[in-house]
């Protein structure tokens, strides 16, 4: 699909707005939009409806209504999640375990618990993304209060074995987080099956809008109070709730769970293409695990080329060189890096990301402009 003439592949960045999305929460912009706290019966009305939303998202992930808290995306979930259970359980230790190969939103959050005086380990990734449980056991230790582990690496799309690490970290007594934010509505998540004791996700990765997203805590799970000013969301999250963006995020939840399987096999197709024309060219290989991973993510490396200038030169086709929320800095992907790429093969990286609403004419258009870019350096049958 074309939005202005772009031919977009950048999903794992954000997606559009799915129009039955939009549908469903434009009434709560315009006519319905008393705020969910109030006690007069508009309001009351409006908040009947967050909580049928609360009910649907929970459902999804297999959660009681209670367990789910919102935010206004991702970042500020893990921020919650990880400083709140830092402050809460540092009785008992201040040791947290996440890997090299995390979100940033992950990454940042724990360096500054680090300057406060919590010690972080850093596991790194083989070189096909995934984490050595061997290590993660070595790792863990009595005053270990926290693990963190990503579902599915928003860079490589390599899927962590979840279930596997949970059993390790709560054999060791600690609790275990996941940033889902590339998982959810693509893959099923059921957190009690997949021992899950927090879990993070935003909107804008599944069709619905920006500033919306969610905080997944077992109710076992004690968490501190990271902003305050009203006790909205159980007291962990303090602000008007965004009711439209609730009721978008539902529905997305709810078309997610109907068309996952559909989707899966008509992106995973469209991928393959992809991947299959791209690696024809001569000094190409794909970053990350070719099995352990996502269906509709492609990283692939052009070794000798420089990613920033092939982005640059493909004027109408959207695509990223790493994580939309760090391609300002001018560095190598941290992600590549952990998984023993050189800095030139990580410059020379460039993810593909597909959705949805991607065609073979997509496929077509861009494996051809990544021909034509790199004709002077290779040579075709």
């Amino acid at each position: 699909m074309h939005f202005n003439t772009y031919t977009y592949l950048d999903y794992n960045s954000t997606t559009p707005i799915d129009s039955r999305v939009l549908e469903a929460m434009l009434p709560f912009l315009k006519d319905n939009f008393a705020n969910s706290s109030s006690t007069h019966y508009f309001g009351q009305t409006i908040n009947e409806s967050v909580n049928q939303a609360r009910k649907q998202i929970a459902d999804f992930i297999n959660a009681d209504s209670n367990e789910l808290i919102f935010t206004s995306g991702a970042t500020e979930a893990i921020n919650i999640a990880i400083k709140g259970v830092a402050e809460s359980y540092s009785s008992k230790g201040k040791h947290i375990i996440t890997a090299s190969t995390e979100h940033k939103a992950v990454l940042d959050t724990c360096k500054d618990l680090e300057r406060k005086g919590f010690e972080v380990t850093y596991l790194p990734v083989q070189k096909n993304g995934l984490i050595d449980l061997t290590e993660l056991k070595q790792a863990i230790r009595p005053v270990t209060i926290l693990v963190s582990v990503m579902h599915v690496n928003n860079e490589t799309g390599v899927i962590q074995p979840i279930k596997e690490i949970a059993d390790i970290v709560h054999k060791n007594g600690a609790l275990f987080m996941t940033d889902a934010t590339q998982a959810i509505g693509k893959i099923e998540i059921d957190v009690d099956e997949l021992g899950i004791d927090l879990l993070c996700f935003s909107g804008h990765k599944i069709y619905a809008p920006k500033g919306i997203g969610a905080l997944y805590v077992r109710n076992k799970v004690k968490l501190t109070p990271q902003n305050h000013g009203g006790g909205h969301e159980q007291g962990l999250r303090s602000g008007t709730l965004n009711v439209p963006g609730i009721i978008a995020l539902a529905k997305a939840c709810e078309i997610g769970s109907q068309e996952m399987k559909q989707n899966q096999k008509t992106i995973s197709d469209l991928r393959n293409e992809l991947e299959t024309e791209l690696l024809k060219l001569p000094n190409t290989s794909l970053n990350g695990d070719s099995e352990k991973r996502i269906y509709n993510i492609t990283n692939i490396c052009f070794q000798g080329q420089d990613a920033n200038v092939m982005i640059g030169r493909m004027k109408n086709v959207a695509v990223s060189n790493g994580s939309a929320c760090t391609s300002a800095v001018v560095e190598p992907s941290h992600v590549l890096v952990a998984m023993n790429l050189s800095d030139d093969d990580a410059f020379a990286s460039i993810r593909f990301s597909l959705g949805k609403y991607n065609t073979l004419e997509d496929i077509e258009t861009v494996v051809k402009k990544i021909k034509e870019l790199t004709q002077t350096n290779f040579k075709y049958a």
